[in-house]
C-alpha cells in the first residue's frame, strides 16, 4: 500500500507506516500544481496532509487513491463532495492537539490581563514602567465565556475554572447534563454567553452557519474592557466589527489567527488587526507542540492500520448518515467463496439496489450473516431463490428499522 505524506508530521509517522507494511513517501512542501503531478505520477492509496489544500483535481489524478487524512482537527481544506463522489474516505484527527490549543488560549487571557508582552517590549527597549503595567484586573472569579465545547472548548474551561474563573458556554451539541458536569453554565445563544462576560474564548468550527458569526452583536454584550481570545478559524469572526470593539469599548484581542496570513511559513502579514495596539497576536501556533504533534502522529497511524485491515475507519466524515434503502435483507449463509455473490446476482437480476451491505463472521469460521440494505422489497420470486442457493441456511426480509 503506498502512503504520501504531503506535509511535515511527527518523525515518528514514517516508520510506524513502514512497520505496517506500507511503502511510504514522505515530501513535505509541495506546492498545488507539485502536488497534483506527484498524485498522478505515484497514484498512492493514501494521501496524509496538514495544512496543505486537496482540490478536485488532485483527487482526480490518482486513480488508486481511496483514504485522505487530515492530520488536524477540519477538513476544510479537502474537497470534500469530490471525495465522496469518488468514493475516497476523508478523515481527520480530532481532539488531538486540544491540550496544545487550550494552553496557548490560557496564554493569551494571561497576557491580555496582565499585559506580559508589553512588559517585554519595555524591558528590551531599556524602559521601566511599573506603574502603568501593575495596572491588571485579574482573572480569578471573572466570567469567561466559551463559544464551542468540543474537545478544545473543554479544555479551556477546565483550565479556566483551575484559574477561579466561573466558566459560561454556548454549543450547538451542549445540554444541560453535560454543562452540569463539566460544571459551566449553558446558555442558549451566543449572545446569552457573552452578555456582561469579562472575556470571551472561540472554539468553533468552520461551517456555512458559523461563518462570520461572532460579530457586533456578541462584542456589544462583553463587558466594556472585555477580553476576546480566538485560536479557532479566523472566519467565524467578524473583522470589521472586532476592529470597532477595539476601538470603541476597550476590548484588547488575542488571536491566534488572522484573515490573511502567509501561505508559507513566513512572510509578510498583511492584516490590519495585526498592528492594533489592543492587538496581541500570535503566528498560528496553537497546535504546534511536540506533544500535540506526537499525538495527531499516532492518530494517522491508527487511521491506516484500520483501513489496512479493512476495519472500520475512525474519524471518516463523509459517510451517509442515511442511505435510501427501505428494506433488509438477511441472509445466514456458510462462508464459502461465492455465496454472496450469487446473492447480489440475483438481486441484480431483479433490478434492486444495494445500498449497506455487513458480513459478520461466527466464531469457528463455518458461517456467516450477511446484513444488506436494499430500495423497495424483494419480490417472493427473488426471495425464494435467494433462500435455494447453495449454502445459503436462510434468508428473510423486512422494513429497515422494524
Amino acid at each position: 500500500m503506498r502512503v504520501l505524506i504531503a506535509d511535515k508530521l511527527a518523525p515518528l509517522v514514517a516508520g510506524r507506516l513502514q512497520d505496517l507494511g506500507c511503502e511510504v513517501h514522505s515530501e513535505p512542501g509541495l506546492d498545488p500544481s507539485a502536488l497534483t503531478a506527484r498524485l498522478r505520477a505515484l497514484d498512492p492509496n493514501v494521501l496524509v496532509v496538514r495544512s496543505t489544500k486537496v482540490s478536485e483535481a488532485d483527487l482526480a489524478a490518482a486513480p488508486a487513491l481511496a483514504l485522505v487524512i487530515r492530520a488536524g482537527a477540519g477538513v476544510n481544506t479537502i474537497a470534500l463532495e469530490a471525495a465522496s463522489a469518488r468514493g475516497i474516505y476523508v478523515t481527520n484527527c480530532p481532539g488531538k492537539n486540544a491540550c496544545a490549543v487550550a494552553e496557548l488560549t490560557i496564554g493569551h487571557l494571561v497576557n491580555l490581563d496582565r499585559r506580559i508582552a508589553d512588559n517585554v517590549a519595555a524591558a528590551r527597549e531599556g524602559r521601566w514602567d511599573k506603574k502603568a503595567f501593575s495596572a491588571a484586573r485579574g482573572l480569578n472569579g471573572r466570567v469567561l465565556a466559551i463559544l464551542g465545547m468540543g474537545a478544545i472548548g473543554r479544555e479551556v474551561a477546565s483550565r479556566a475554572q483551575a484559574l477561579g474563573m466561573r466558566v459560561r458556554a454556548w454549543s450547538r451539541s451542549l445540554d444541560e447534563a453535560t454543562a452540569r458536569a463539566l460544571g459551566v453554565e449553558r446558555c442558549e445563544t451566543p449572545e446569552a454567553a457573552a452578555e456582561g462576560a469579562d472575556a470571551l474564548s472561540v472554539h468553533l468550527a468552520l461551517t456555512p452557519e458559523t461563518r462570520g458569526r461572532v460579530g457586533e452583536s456578541i462584542f456589544m454584550a462583553l463587558k466594556p474592557g472585555a477580553y476576546f481570545v480566538n485560536t479557532a478559524r479566523s472566519e467565524v469572526v467578524d473583522h470589521r466589527a472586532l476592529a470597532r470593539a477595539l476601538d470603541e469599548r476597550g476590548l484588547r484581542a488575542g488571536l491566534d489567527v488572522f484573515e490573511a496570513e502567509p501561505a508559507e511559513g513566513t512572510g509578510a502579514l498583511a492584516d490590519a488587526l495585526a498592528a492594533h495596539p489592543s492587538v496581541y497576536g500570535t503566528h498560528h501556533i496553537g497546535a504546534s507542540t511536540q506533544e500535540a504533534t506526537d499525538a495527531v502522529g499516532e492518530e494517522v497511524v491508527r487511521i491506516v492500520d484500520a483501513y489496512a485491515r479493512g476495519a472500520l475507519i475512525p474519524n471518516c466524515v463523509n459517510l451517509a448518515d442515511r442511505t435510501e434503502a427501505t428494506h433488509v435483507l438477511v441472509v445466514r449463509h456458510a462462508d464459502r467463496v461465492g455465496v454472496l455473490a450469487g446473492v447480489l446476482a440475483i438481486l441484480r437480476e431483479a433490478g434492486m439496489n444495494v445500498q449497506e451491505m455487513q458480513n459478520i463472521l461466527f466464531s469457528g469460521g463455518d458461517a456467516a450473516i450477511a446484513r444488506i440494505g436494499v430500495i423497495g422489497e424483494p419480490s417472493p420470486e427473488a426471495l425464494a431463490l435467494i433462500q435455494r442457493a447453495a449454502h445459503v441456511f436462510d434468508a428473510s426480509v423486512g422494513p429497515k428499522g422494524a
